[in-house]
């Protein structure tokens, strides 16, 4: 359906967001999500990465050299139940195509995915990072940056690594709103929250090992053109596995190979 107003921009904006939000066949999860226990681990202000199986997932996976290709801020119980009796929409996400948007934990149930935890957050500043991202919805992205979605369309571009990041950068009006992490990193620099180190040479200090890392960091912290990547590789946000949360014991793993031909086996 053609809305009113619609210019042929604005159609085939659309068009190149739905193909580059297209999944790519024979995806599966390193291990099954559950959502349930998901949901008990995570707290409001929490950081959940995403593997993604989509076009757009591949091209940023491949650019920043990373397993994370998309980032969502979980809020707890900050919005309303919906009045049909649908889950509760509890991540808060930017969405190519669709802009600043909520959906529900089981959104992501057959993804992997991680969750990175700003270490020491008050409960002021959780709360204003919440309000941050929920004030933040409706926030549309703009079709008409064409540039800004071909570049995706090339997951594999012949590139220098040391380019590639670069590569995110490029296009027209606002090319961070189709990496979701920028969004979020926002909503984190209002409470002067640290993502990435700073970069000094005092002895004692964290420091990059060499002029490329600075410099990417440099361009990073200079264009706030955060990625997934760097909440996993922040020395400032934890990483919390569900799994481990709720007393894993490791003695308690029923593996395939037991009984006596294991054993058998094992004396082999």
């Amino acid at each position: 359906m053609i809305e009113t107003g619609d210019t042929l921009l604005d159609r085939l904006g659309r068009w190149l967001a739905g193909r580059l939000q297209e999944e790519s066949s024979g995806y599966e999860p390193y291990t099954p999500s559950d959502a349930e226990t998901l949901r008990r681990t995570l707290e409001p202000g929490d950081i959940l990465l995403i593997e993604g199986n989509q076009k757009i997932s591949a091209a940023i996976k491949y650019l920043t050299q990373s397993t994370w290709s998309h980032a969502a801020l979980y809020v707890g119980d900050a919005l309303p139940e919906p009045e049909d009796g649908s889950e509760r929409r509890r991540l808060i996400e930017v969405r190519l195509g669709e802009g600043c948007i909520a959906v529900p934990l089981s959104h992501y149930r057959t993804y992997n995915t991680r969750i990175c935890r700003a270490s020491g957050l008050t409960p002021e500043d959780r709360d204003k990072v919440v309000a941050f991202m929920i004030g933040k919805l409706g926030l549309k992205y703009d079709l008409k940056n064409i540039f800004d979605m071909l570049r995706y369309f090339f997951p594999t571009p012949p590139v220098p690594v040391r380019w590639r990041r670069r590569m995110l950068a490029f296009g027209s009006g606002d090319p961070t709103r189709a990496i979701c992490s920028s969004l979020i990193a926002e909503a984190y620099s209002q409470i002067r929250y640290p993502i990435l180190p700073e970069i000094t040479r005092a002895p004692g200090r964290a420091s990059a090992q060499s002029n490329y890392s600075r410099k990417e960091i440099l361009h990073i912290r200079h264009h706030s053109l955060y990625t997934p990547r760097d909440f996993d590789l922040s020395p400032f946000f934890r990483i919390v596995k569900p799994t481990l949360e709720y007393g894993f014991d490791y003695r308690q793993m029923i593996w395939g190979d037991t009984g006596a031909g294991a054993e058998t086996k094992t004396a082999e």
